[in-house]
């Protein structure tokens, strides 16, 4: 009987070791734990946001706790690889697919399966043969970048970032910032970057501003579009939002990538003293530090995802939000 017991005590012991909330080197899933969010869990395992919801068949930014979600994209070696006839082994690229999780299925880094294939940028489409064994070839010029005399531009893709950018262009992200007159390491979408040239001439620097312009006007037409969507705790969508999970949308859905609690967005945005449209506007509410946040529309008006009416427009002057608020900081 002792024995039985001991048995039993042991298998319980690996029951619980097994589905902690740690990623199993077999299976590569992660059991969903309280409190988790997909960028959290993206960040801790070297993944986009992106990635997970593709892999996982998620359309919004729920997720609950237990569920049981895959590290890896859904393609099996066998199906999507290919040996050609001089030996080198080659993958089809598919929907959703990324370098990183090319490089990982097939044992290699990323540097490896770019020298594989003589490739200069991160950028892969769907359909798109990759070698994954074989011999280096030369690298080729990024097909983004655009040169016009003594400088050049890039044109940022999604999912790009300023290290990433600064790598292959043989600077460094301080560079590449004091280059573009960057104040942040935020960017977006659609926004041109001189990668080459020594000052941003003042042509460039009209440029930007209105893109930015541009971008903010899109940003609030995108947070309007929701007037009156209900507050649901841990919503991230159309049909719920709580106060970051509609940030977190609607940022997203303009090209702009932030993180999903107010706290994050906070530390990941720069300081503003004053507040201009298209800013973040932030309070504390039930909690010490930043527990509450909108986007900043003008005139001492703010759009948000209120507990109590859902996504409406309040003034930051009343007698409620006033002694709440702690600052403001910009993604632009």
């Amino acid at each position: 009987m002792k024995k039985q017991l001991l048995t039993m005590a042991a298998t319980a012991g690996l029951l619980f070791t097994t589905f902690n909330g740690e990623a199993s080197a077999h299976e590569n899933r992660y059991k969903v734990q309280l409190g988790d969010t997909l960028w959290r869990i993206s960040i801790n395992n070297n993944l986009s946001v992106e990635e997970l919801k593709k892999w996982n068949n998620i359309s919004g930014s729920t997720i609950y706790t237990g569920q049981s979600l895959s590290l890896l994209a859904p393609h099996s070696h066998e199906a999507s690889t290919g040996t050609s006839s001089s030996g080198a082994v080659s993958y089809t690229v598919k929907s959703g697919d990324t370098l990183w999780g090319i490089a990982r299925t097939h044992g290699l880094s990323v540097s490896a399966l770019k020298n594989l294939n003589g490739l200069s940028r991160d950028t892969i489409y769907p359909g798109q043969k990759l070698k994954v064994k074989g011999t280096s070839q030369s690298v080729s010029v990024p097909a983004a970048t655009a040169s016009s005399g003594s400088s050049s531009v890039y044109t940022i893709q999604r999912g790009d970032t300023l290290s990433g950018i600064a790598s292959r262009h043989n600077l460094s992200v301080s560079q590449l910032k004091a280059m573009n007159n960057l104040s942040s390491n935020l960017i977006y979408a659609g926004q041109t970057l001189k990668v080459k040239g020594t000052s941003v001439s003042q042509t460039t620097e009209t440029k930007v501003a209105a893109q930015t312009a541009s971008q903010v006007d899109e940003l609030i037409a995108e947070a309007k579009k929701y007037m009156s969507v209900p507050y649901v705790w841990a919503g991230s969508t159309p049909s719920g939002f709580d106060c970051s999970g509609y940030l977190n949308y609607v940022y997203s859905n303009v090209g702009i990538s932030i993180p999903r609690t107010v706290a994050s967005i906070w530390s990941a945005t720069r300081s503003v003293s004053t507040p201009r449209a298209g800013d973040l506007v932030f309070f504390e509410t039930y909690k010490a530090g930043p527990s509450h946040a909108g986007i900043y529309l003008g005139n001492n008006k703010f759009i948000h995802a209120g507990s109590s009416r859902g996504v409406e427009i309040s003034d930051m002057n009343n007698s409620y939000w006033k002694p709440r608020y702690l600052g403001a900081r910009t993604t632009f």
